[in-house]
């Protein structure tokens, strides 16, 4: 008999996991707002690219990801689920694939990623973000190609 990739149970728990608005994501843009920082949420910053950021900087070009620990292979925190583990280490590695992917994707476009684990503080997140977001700034952007 084939070994199904997950049991009825797990979807089903799974399934009720929150992808956006999470805790993390929430303090994260009250901290950022505080600050006077305007941004967009969730966000296709580069039309063709199906890959949206939680938080979009759209004048300076700087798209934000929340990363969940388990979700997207924390080192500090990423855990192995023994049941199932071919499963959930492809599904792991697949999701830290395609988060290279969206950076690579993006910086080819002109975007600067900023990547926060949600077991960040907050607050120091949102002074990292703002950094890139100033550094971003000051920069002047080349001009377009006239023709």
């Amino acid at each position: 008999m084939e070994k199904l990739a997950t049991t009825a149970e797990v979807r089903t728990r799974m399934s009720r996991q929150k992808s956006r608005d999470t805790a993390v994501e929430l303090a994260l843009r009250k901290a950022l707002h505080a600050t006077g920082a305007r941004y967009r949420v969730h966000r296709r910053p580069v039309k063709g690219v199906r890959r949206e950021a939680d938080i979009v900087f759209g004048p300076t070009r700087v798209a934000v990801f929340v990363d969940g620990c388990f979700w997207h292979g924390c080192p500090l925190h990423a855990t192995w689920p023994k049941n199932n583990s071919e499963f959930w280490r492809a599904k792991i590695e697949g999701n830290r694939r395609r988060d290279a992917d969206t950076d690579a994707r993006l910086a080819a476009a002109g975007w600067s990623t900023v990547r926060v684990w949600e077991h960040e503080d907050a607050d120091e997140a949102a002074v990292r973000v703002l950094a890139v977001v100033a550094a971003r700034r000051a920069k002047p952007r080349p001009a377009a190609d006239p023709h």
